[in-house]
């Protein structure tokens, strides 16, 4: 990040957010404040890669894209960075996914910032009115489907290693979280 963003005084519109630009780092927009994380681990971006490659092919028969580590915007001064987002067509040249375009959202839960996806982002997902929410447990390869009911989540559906997650909407795809772990 840039010496103006240590420098910045107030809260941070979503237009000043943007300004940063892309960076190395993980930069999202809570509330106007910068929640800044370091690059994933391999093992986090070997399940991101794994995981992504079967829900895009599932993904694209039912007229959905999956996008990795994209600007999702939930609300003015709410903008995210789900490791993986599966939309509607979108715009490819938009600065950011509107979360009503957003069907599924997922997170590969980090040791270091596991509060942050299990609770932070899921209410936040689900108030912006995201359907699904998937968390992928690093350390256990457990999977856990969230589907949204009114402005929380419930849990939906589990897999784990050689017991697979089966997803049934938005897409339909069977995922073995032994089959992503390295």
């Amino acid at each position: 990040m840039t010496l103006a963003a240590y420098e910045h005084d107030g809260p941070w519109t979503d237009e000043e957010y943007l300004a940063l630009g892309e960076t190395s780092q993980r930069v999202e927009l809570f509330d106007g404040s910068l929640h800044v994380t370091p690059a994933p681990t391999p093992r986090h971006q070997r399940i991101s890669r794994k995981l992504g490659n079967l829900l895009e092919a599932a993904a694209e028969p039912a007229g959905l894209d999956l996008l990795e580590a994209v600007n999702v915007r939930l609300r003015p001064g709410r903008v995210v960075i789900p490791d993986l987002v599966m939309a509607r067509i979108i715009d490819f040249d938009e600065v950011y996914v509107e979360a009503a375009d957003v069907r599924l959202v997922c997170e590969i839960v980090a040791p270091g910032n596991a509060t942050t996806d299990r609770v932070l982002k899921m209410h936040y997902h689900a108030a912006a009115g995201i359907d699904w929410y998937l968390l992928v447990e690093q350390a256990t390869g457990v999977l856990r489907l969230y589907r949204r009911r009114n402005r929380h989540f419930v849990e939906d559906s589990t897999g784990k290693p050689g017991d697979p997650l089966t997803l049934v909407d938005p897409v339909r795809v069977s995922v073995d979280p032994a089959d992503l772990l390295p």
